[in-house]
């Protein structure tokens, strides 16, 4: 007769505890979508490339692409 092996809850071969709640931090659905909308704004925005003329700061262009892009 053999004896019934004992397994560490986290061992693969483990039986699972049905309906298992895992839960996500904020970060982990925040940072792909930012990281999406923000290659999606850089996708967007780069049909309407220019030569740069020298005028206003990279800041201010930068944020006057985002308002067009989003407005």
């Amino acid at each position: 007769m053999s004896a019934p092996t004992h397994l560490a809850p986290g061992h693969p071969s483990a039986p699972r505890a049905a309906g298992a709640d895992v839960r996500l931090p904020w970060w982990a659905l925040a940072l792909p979508a930012l990281a999406f909308g923000f290659l999606l704004i850089l996708l967007a925005g780069s049909g309407q490339a220019h030569a740069a003329s020298g005028e206003g700061s990279a800041l201010v262009q930068v944020t006057e692409r985002l308002l067009s892009a989003v407005g």
